[in-house]
């Protein structure tokens, strides 16, 4: 894949489309010898308006309508409306965002690819050409969340975890190349190059967009969507992006704007500078703790402030990583000098960096210190100086904890926050969790034997049939007697959040020199591992000479991917999971991660603790999560002596010269000068040719998706739902972990017996997202979290409800098939903030197709609400201080939601009232009035098609 700054013209149908130019906005910017059309800011000065007062995010959205008013999806009152934006004022407007590109991940990516696949398919049907279905905007994909920490602690961890990823994964791999050469402005960057937020923080991100139009280079800020909530990452570069659903996403990518409310905007000023032993990972876990509090749920956030220019770019990167922790739509930073500094760094091209500052200094966009200080809808500050090392957990990244009070805080937690006490081996206590939280490995398949490649098949090398091995069977030592409440079995230095930091990467690195060197090692039963998020910490670990310190204290590399952090923590040895299983430990993960939720580490682990990857390292080194490392020595040295955390902590301006010393432009050029052509399986990669994909029938990865099957060419009219049953009821803070598949496949489940059905063996089920291209073993998992406590089956957990009216207990999914049968409507009952957590497509795909028409919520998570329309599910909303249980509503009423036709035939108004109808056994009828959130004029239209996707098909074939 080769990336370039300009865009072709049809690769961006809307902007090429654009006709109106009210303001006299467009005008000439000469930037290294070239000359540039764009839409300046300041033609709306003679308008009135000051656009100092306007956030730097805002000036963005400005100038992306300036420069496509077209009088239909632009319109000067809409640029005018944002021109004038009030702080103050509650969303209510909507406006027509588009972003320049979209960033995928391979789990969300390839059911954006079949979706793509099948649109072609039904485009035929419906008599069009299928070759109009191409990305309109460039779509980037990067392979990383395929591999798994099968293989730990030793030199070819690597190598064998690459090899079983690719084993696993080879027909959605070939299906992705396939994608390559059938779809035009699309691209793929393979397995084991990166994780997608730091490949695109280090090598896809322009900050500058150019577009050849009509003889004309047309510039424009750098801007996106990403299937992946964490796309916020490259807010810290200045750059304009966030999460959203795979289905908003692929609509994006066929030229679709994303309807958006005017958001308020949160100031966040940064003051003075860190303090010595503080680190960019504490400091992001402050900053995630107090917007919490502050709530910015569905706006944005900017940092502003004298501080902002303390910090090194990969620093912003870390806090613009983690807005979705703190629950914004995006946190980020302004184009500066050290934006500058970092696009240099990385290797671009000296062109790219004149534009980019040229550009933005043209705008009124470039940050000095003498910058005046935009109007924010409220502010918070931090004096960066009062951050203090901290981690967070057990179960949430805002729980922020001091590292001095992290031993007291678990002692602390252990009777509020477990339950079902009981005493086991003597005196010592043992507790089991009894929150809600992440996916999980249900039943333990993966700790069986992972079947091999077959040697030298495809150039793939011989791969040992090994069951996963006892840590006596690795380090000679009997594990058990060791293991107790609060042991740390799994220390991870994983995720984009801190790998791309290469501050806290080089303090991990110093750390575990030092303590190398004072004779320390790290406990047997504490599996370790190391997972870049690119191939440049690599090179950088290895000119430092820091990669052989790492990998004494069994710290190597096992993979350039999400790993841990997305649950891809393989298991546990088989003693140490035993030993948790038999004496109910509350066994305790540490990573450098940025969700912690319960279960999605692994399935052993109950608590999960995310911090600084030096701490990391320090923790692996105690084995425990309750130490005190003021008072308790990590080990001791040669002479006997205690060492502290204290004696072998780095010193900042160690660290800052070790990164001076080792890190430049070259590495980065060397390593994405090559970052397309992957390793030999991936160019031994065979794959079918054609622009239409051959559906193999017998497929267990790859099928077909159903959406369009029997699509009409125009849409029915929207009828009413009557008798609608309830699935599941549910409480608060219900994730999209909870809802969408995710995690090991349960053996004994629906999706289980599906695949053992078609001759699939336990040990080679994979994990749910690597088989979200079979909507057949997707939907056969919705809903079936073992963590997931339904209120229609009480005393029971995981995907579990009665049939109604029998009250027959079953799966979730065996109870859809039933419903179906019927041809009965289905709706969810559920608490607060229903759908947060990651942006996953199939916590809306998959109730789609279980025959859920609506959800009726206390409040949702700004994305998944989206998806629901977008699948054509109607979310509904109760009105304040109302729920299901002060209206006394067990699940077991019928439900019926009149009105609807009347109500989107009419005029749209924000916020429209409509009354459900749920009628008890006994004939009685509660009426329940709720909001409609069918947020947009544009969602009406989605709802009324059936999906984005229908209306996307349809309005590409001319029948919309």
């Amino acid at each position: 894949m080769s990336i370039t700054n300009t865009v072709s013209a049809n690769a961006t149908r809307t902007e090429a489309n654009a006709t109106s130019n009210s303001f006299d906005a467009k005008t000439t910017l000469n930037s290294g010898g070239k000359s540039y059309t764009y839409y300046r800011l300041d033609s709306l000065a003679n308008q009135g308006i000051e656009l100092s007062r306007l956030p730097f995010s805002l000036r963005i959205l400005l100038e992306n309508l300036l420069r496509r008013e077209d009088g239909v999806a632009v319109t000067a009152d809409d640029i005018q409306f944002l021109a004038r934006w009030q702080p103050l004022a509650e969303p209510s407007r909507e406006i027509a965002y588009m972003p320049a590109r979209v960033l995928m991940q391979d789990f969300t990516g390839v059911p954006a690819i079949v979706d793509l696949a099948a649109m072609r398919d039904a485009m035929k049907v419906l008599g069009g050409n299928p070759e109009r279905i191409n990305p309109l905007q460039p779509a980037e994909l990067v392979i990383d969340h395929s591999v798994q920490v099968d293989e730990y602690g030793v030199p070819n961890a690597y190598d064998m975890n690459s090899l079983l990823e690719f084993q696993r994964n080879r027909e959605r791999y070939a299906f992705l190349k396939w994608g390559q050469t059938a779809f035009r402005n699309f691209s793929a960057v393979p397995p084991g190059m990166g994780i997608c937020h730091q490949v695109n923080l280090e090598y896809l991100a322009r900050v500058v967009f150019t577009l050849d139009q009509n003889g004309e280079k047309i510039a424009y800020p750098d801007t996106l969507v990403g299937t992946d909530s964490h796309t916020t990452m490259v807010n810290g570069l200045g750059v304009l992006g966030w999460g959203v659903g795979g289905i908003e996403a692929e609509a994006a990518m066929l030229g679709q704007s994303v309807s958006m409310l005017v958001p308020q905007v949160v100031g966040f000023k940064l003051t003075g500078k860190l303090r010595e032993g503080a680190t960019a990972t504490d400091l992001v876990l402050t900053v995630t703790e107090m917007l919490r509090k502050h709530g910015v749920v569905g706006k944005f956030v900017e940092f502003y402030g004298a501080g902002i220019a303390e910090l090194p770019l990969a620093d912003r990167a870390t806090i613009a990583n983690m807005a979705p922790e703190y629950g914004a739509t995006c946190g980020i930073f302004p184009v500066d000098a050290e934006t500058l500094n970092y696009l240099r760094l990385t290797g671009r091209p000296d062109d790219l960096v004149q534009l980019t500052e040229d550009y933005y200094r043209a705008q009124g966009m470039f940050h000095t210190a003498e910058a005046p200080e935009a109007e924010y809808s409220s502010t918070l500050s931090l004096d960066l100086a009062t951050v203090e090392p901290s981690i967070a957990g057990p179960k949430r990244p805002q729980d922020r904890i001091a590292l001095s009070q992290a031993a007291e805080s678990f002692t602390k937690a252990l009777p509020t926050l477990y339950a079902n006490a009981q005493n086991v081996k003597g005196d010592r206590q043992i507790v089991r969790w009894s929150g809600e939280g992440g996916h999980v490995s249900a039943d333990g398949s993966i700790e069986s034997t992972v079947a091999a490649p077959e040697p030298g098949k495809d150039g793939v090398l011989a791969v040992a049939n090994e069951p996963i091995p006892s840590v006596k069977a690795r380090t000679g030592v009997d594990v058990d007697p060791y293991l107790h409440d609060g042991s740390i079995v799994i220390a991870a230095i994983t995720s984009c959040t801190n790998t791309s930091n290469p501050y806290v990467m080089v303090a991990a690195g110093l750390l575990a020199k030092k303590a190398v060197e004072k004779g320390l090692q790290t406990p047997p039963w504490v599996k370790t591992s190391l997972a870049p998020g690119s191939r440049v910490v690599t090179d950088y670990y290895n000119k430092a000479g820091l990669t052989q310190y790492l990998d004494k204290l069994r710290f190597h590399t096992v993979g350039y991917g999400c790993t841990t952090c997305i649950g891809n923590s393989g298991a546990l040895p088989t003693d140490v999971s035993k030993s948790i299983e038999e004496h109910g430990l509350v066994a305790v993960s540490v990573l450098s991660g940025n969700r912690n939720f319960e279960g999605r580490i692994n399935s052993d682990v109950r608590a999960n603790y995310l911090m600084s990857p030096p701490l990391v390292v320090a923790y692996a080194l105690a084995g425990r999560i309750d130490f005190d490392f003021d008072t308790e020595p990590l080990g001791y040295d040669h002479a006997r002596q205690p060492v502290y955390l204290r004696d072998i902590w780095p010193a900042q301006q160690d660290v800052n010269e070790a990164v001076h010393n080792n890190i430049d432009a070259t590495m980065f050029r060397t390593q994405y000068a090559t970052v397309s052509d992957g390793d030999t399986n991936w160019q031994n990669l065979k794959f079918p040719l054609g622009d239409t994909y051959g559906w193999e029938p017998d497929s267990t990865y790859i099928r077909k998706a159903p959406y369009f099957d029997g699509m009409p060419a125009t849409p029915a009219p929207v009828e009413d739902i009557h008798d609608a049953r309830v699935l599941a009821v549910l409480g608060d803070s219900v994730t999209t972990d909870h809802i969408s598949p995710a995690g090991s496949i349960k053996l004994n489940g629906p999706a289980g017996r599906y695949l053992t059905e078609h001759g699939v063996k336990a040990v080679d089920f994979n994990s749910y997202g690597s088989r979200r291209g079979n909507h057949e073993v997707m939907v056969r998992g919705t809903f079936a979290n073992v963590r997931l406590k339904n209120k229609l089956a009480p005393g029971t957990e995981g995907g579990v409800t009665r049939l109604l009216p029998e009250g027959e207990q079953m799966s979730i999914y065996d109870a859809s098939v039933k419903y179906a049968e019927r041809g009965t409507p289905l709706a969810i009952l559920a608490g607060k903030e229903y759908g947060s957590g990651s942006s996953r497509d199939w916590a809306a795909k998959g109730p789609r197709l279980l025959g859920i028409r609506f959800v009726l919520a206390e409040s949702y998570e700004r994305i998944h609400r989206s998806n629901l329309v977008g699948m054509g599910i109607l979310p509904l909303q109760f009105q304040a201080g109302e729920d299901v249980k002060s209206l006394c509503l067990t699940g077991e009423e019928t439900y019926s939601v009149p009105g609807l036709k009347d109500m989107l035939d009419s005029k749209f108004a924000n916020g429209k009232q409509i009354t459900v109808e749920a009628k008890r056994a006994d004939g009685e009828v509660v009426h329940i009035p709720a909001t409609v959130r069918i947020d947009t004029p544009q969602e009406i239209l989605y709802y009324q098609h059936g999906g984005i996707l229908q209306y996307v098909l349809r309005t590409l074939a001319g029948k919309a």
